[in-house]
């Protein structure tokens, strides 16, 4: 082996630097979607607004997210 072939990455250090990347971007992700959650569970916010439907009228809220779903998907 020369020393210009042991400067070459391997396919176990590729994958782990692929590991590493896919890694940090879930990470990244995570936060940012913890964080638009946080926001939006703050009284007056989307999720807040949400819930408090859905304790009133669970019947109600149950039968429009089953059609939110079942629009959605079929549209896939």
């Amino acid at each position: 082996m020369t020393a210009h072939e042991s400067d070459l990455p391997t396919g176990l250090d590729k994958a782990a630097e692929a590991v590493r990347g896919v890694t940090e971007t879930v990470q990244a992700t995570s936060e940012s979607i913890a964080e638009a959650i946080e926001t939006d569970r703050r009284p007056a916010g989307l999720l807040d607004q949400v819930a408090k439907l859905a304790r009133e009228a669970p019947i109600s809220a149950l039968a429009t997210a089953f059609l939110f779903g079942f629009l959605f998907a079929r549209r896939r």
